[in-house]
């Protein structure tokens, strides 16, 4: 099993509903950058992730 050891700038949790996303963003110490709950839309997540997505990690 390979594990990844690798760290990064932020990373993102979503928590997926039918109508609704609730996004978490933390940076490498922990540290929220952000918390939202949003409309489940494209445009919706991707305003949310603007100023770190050249940074970001995203975990199924």
């Amino acid at each position: 099993m390979k594990f990844y050891v690798k760290q990064h700038k932020y990373y993102c949790g979503v928590d997926l509903h039918a109508r609704s996303l609730y996004v978490c963003i933390i940076d490498k110490e922990g540290s929220i950058v952000k918390h939202k709950n949003i409309e489940a839309t494209p445009e919706a997540f991707l305003n949310i992730i603007k100023d770190c997505r050249e940074y970001l990690v995203c975990f199924e």
